[in-house]
């Protein structure tokens, strides 16, 4: 997996990743502190509030902000996000009200709304072959899931000698050596696609997500993945500490194994995407995410949920990482940052379904009801999944244009005896998936 950090531009942006994450999670720390020092026994309520501003921020942000963005030049984009970031986080230990973080909050996720699709985007033109990106998305997911481990010990270790209000320096660093480290590369030059109207690029990468059965698939498994993912995030501290009336070492022990199993996957998936297909390495993953949440309702006690929570893990690294793979492969070249922006936004819109409810049935019905529905949520996606994504995923497909003249390029370019076929991508000729 190690090999693809030979190429010079996508380690450094890979180092980019790295740094900004880690000062990234110190900011979650230090939010939260900084809620309870506002806010008192009111600070979930904030936590929470800023979480799902959060969510609607990406949600709502990225698809316009790739609109507006998407004639930039990558580098400097991505750069002066970074240096919004900073700010953002400069401006945090000098708050000194709820709704000053609220607004600080939404500007820093909308620049990373605009941030994380950009750079996404760029890693494909970075590495053209399939195998070196599938290598750098198995260690992105490894970079996500040390950042989960690390950083709340190394908040917790800076905690003993500064006060937290000094941990939001560690993130305006992040962000600013992110900035330099994305400078300090030159990056694929963008392929400008035709000129459109600002209505038409903004909603161009979800009109494609939408009419690509494999995207469609996509959207099914991240509904899975999000049921089980939010029952972990919002309710591990519950489980531990209500019902098995432990402490908070045994929540981090408990989401050190749920980060445990995602870096094992990630491990394992360069080699074995190699031998299985990513629909039924997807679709795996995603049943063990619901069989893994249903078992949940039987949990007796903390010794099984370590283990449990290891192999959701697990399946939720297995069923998530190989995306970009399939957006890669649906868009073309200029149509890239457009769809990995959906994909952005349609992903968190599951996130913002499925975190409230997590939250909120759990605290009305209990635990084990919880468990139930999020695994009935999780099946749910993954019927779809296998409704809606065909398990030959044909793209070659033979189809017509009636309103094409016979001397088009496109038509001459793919004449052939068996009809016109040609391995199909959602674009301006092709606005509707073929039957096959």
């Amino acid at each position: 997996m190690l090999s693809v950090l030979k190429n010079r531009t996508y380690r450094h942006l890979f180092t980019a990743q790295v740094i900004a994450l880690v000062g990234t999670g110190l900011m979650t720390v230090a939010l939260g502190l900084l809620a309870y020092e506002l806010a008192g026994a009111d600070a979930g309520a904030v936590l929470g509030t800023a979480l799902a501003i959060k969510m609607l921020a990406y949600v709502g942000v990225a698809p316009v902000a790739q609109a507006f963005a998407d004639r930039l030049p990558r580098r400097s984009l991505l750069v002066a996000l970074d240096l919004v970031r900073a700010a953002v986080a400069l401006c945090l230990p000098f708050v000194t009200e709820v709704w000053q973080i609220y607004l600080l909050i939404f500007v820093l996720q909308a620049a990373s709304a605009g941030f994380t699709p950009t750079f996404q985007a760029t890693i494909p033109d970075i590495l053209p072959d399939e195998e070196e990106y599938t290598k750098a998305l198995s260690l992105s997911r490894l970079a996500y899931d040390l950042e989960t481990l690390t950083s709340p010990m190394l908040a917790a270790a800076l905690l003993t000698v500064i006060s937290f209000h000094n941990l939001f320096a560690g993130t305006v660093l992040g962000f600013l050596v992110s900035a330099a480290l994305v400078v300090s590369v030159r990056l694929p030059t963008t392929v400008p696609g035709p000129r459109r109207g600002i209505w038409e690029r903004t909603t161009r990468g979800t009109r494609i997500y939408l009419a690509t059965p494999r995207l469609r698939g996509l959207l099914a498994i991240s509904l899975a993945v999000s049921a089980a993912g939010a029952m972990v995030i919002v309710n591990t501290v519950v489980l531990v500490k209500a019902r098995f009336g432990l402490g908070e070492v045994e929540v981090a022990w408990a989401l050190a194994a749920f980060g445990g199993g995602s870096m094992m996957a990630a491990f394992v998936l360069p080699s074995l995407l190699e031998k299985v297909a990513d629909r039924p390495a997807m679709l795996t993953g995603a049943a063990v995410l619901v069989v893994g949440t249903a078992i949940g309702a039987l949990l007796p006690s903390y010794a099984l949920l370590l283990p449990l929570w290891l192999v959701i893990g697990f399946g939720y690294s297995v069923a998530q990482t190989p995306s970009g793979r399939l957006l890669r492969r649906s868009a073309h070249a200029e149509d890239r940052p457009a769809i990995f922006a959906a994909h952005f936004a349609l992903s968190h819109a599951c996130w913002l379904i499925c975190y409230p409810l997590a939250g909120r049935f759990g605290a009305a019905m209990g635990l084990q009801s919880t468990f139930v529905v999020m695994s009935l949520i999780g099946l749910a996606g993954v019927a779809l999944a296998l409704w809606l994504w065909p398990a030959s995923d044909p793209s070659d497909l033979a189809h017509d244009h009636p309103n094409l003249p016979a001397d088009h390029p496109h038509l001459r370019t793919h004449a052939d005896q068996g009809g016109h076929h040609h391995p199909l991508i959602v674009d301006d000729l092709h606005r509707v998936w073929p039957r096959g």
